[in-house]
């Protein structure tokens, strides 16, 4: 895989099949090589187009990315300014990432640092970091939690697999075995029949936040008050993979139902740490809608600028002193 993509030059989608459970090491190196995705050899019809969808369609969206790649391409003094900002943030914060990490492991088994997946502009996925803030085992418990999401606005609650059976509601009621073969991009082994229940759940919001999220620890919690745990990401600016200012970069499971030429325009922006939609609602008591984050993620993409860039930091400042954790 690695060759096709060095030497051949190929940009198409390249899929790694196997017959039995995906291993998070085995995708993991399959990623690293040149793969685009890992499947088992019964994945669903419905689900590998849906995957297929997903990666060819960053290359087909005419309307936005596809007639937009110059401006894909980060200015050279936003990218100059990234680069003297981050590394000096880097040096001087090296101290405080010491003390932070040894308070994190005091508190929680586990690694100082924590990384997902993210997609980015022009829909580039990458390693997104962060100040491990949560358990260890947080993301095993996310499934159960969804329902507290402040972006569910009163919608059901999504079947869940059960804790005794190790059935989804779907498998269970049908009488068949759940087919736990697949694995989503946290790495964790998931119900194919439930995952194509979800994805077919059009209502379903794209964004994810929990309110009071019990999976915080309590060094954690004022990690994420004071936006300490997002100092990782200078790691991640000074790399390219995003900006100090741009729109937010997304779980894929987020971005998967951004892909309309109303809400992929998001996408033509940098990536960032802080943005617009963060000062704009960031202490103003009271949640913001998907609906806003969305229009405000379109605006910075339409608008984008050194000059707002520098007044986004400058308003980012007093906005971590004040109450509200987006």
């Amino acid at each position: 895989m690695r060759m096709l993509r060095q030497e051949y030059k190929v940009k198409q989608p390249i899929l790694w099949l196997t017959q039995d459970t995906i291993a998070p090491g085995l995708r993991s190196l399959m990623l690293e090589i040149g793969g685009s995705d890992v499947f088992v050899q019964d994945t669903g019809h419905d689900y590998l187009l849906t995957r297929l969808d997903f990666l060819v369609r960053p290359r087909t969206i005419p309307a936005t990315i596809a007639a937009s790649r110059n401006g894909l391409q980060m200015p050279r003094s936003k990218r100059l300014m990234d680069i003297a900002v981050a590394g000096g943030a880097l040096v001087v914060l090296s101290p405080l990432f010491l003390l932070i990490g040894a308070l994190i492991k005091l508190e929680s088994k586990g690694p100082i640092f924590y990384y997902s997946y993210r997609v980015g502009a022009g829909y580039k996925v990458f390693k997104f970091w962060k100040l491990r803030s949560m358990r260890s085992d947080a993301d095993k418990l996310l499934d159960k939690m969804k329902g507290l999401n402040q972006y569910q606005a009163g919608m059901a609650e999504p079947e869940s697999a059960s804790a005794t059976q190790q059935l989804c509601a779907t498998c269970a009621a049908a009488g068949t075995r759940c087919l736990q073969q697949l694995i989503d991009e946290r790495g964790q082994v998931i119900c194919e029949v439930q995952h194509r229940r979800v994805q077919k759940a059009s209502e379903a919001p794209a964004f994810l936040k929990i309110v009071n999220d019990p999976r915080v620890t309590r060094i954690g919690r004022f990690l994420r008050n004071t936006s300490i745990d997002e100092l990782p990401q200078l790691y991640n600016v000074l790399r390219g993979d995003m900006s100090l200012v741009g729109n937010r970069p997304l779980p894929l499971y987020e971005a998967e139902k951004l892909l309309t030429d109303e809400h992929s325009q998001r996408f033509i922006a940098p990536a960032g740490i802080t943005g617009l939609w963060q000062v704009s609602k960031r202490g103003k008591g009271g949640d913001m809608s998907e609906d806003e984050r969305k229009a405000l993620d379109n605006e910075y993409a339409r608008n984008f600028s050194l000059r707002k860039d520098i007044e986004i930091i400058l308003r980012t400042i007093p906005a971590l002193f004040q109450k509200e954790n987006v």
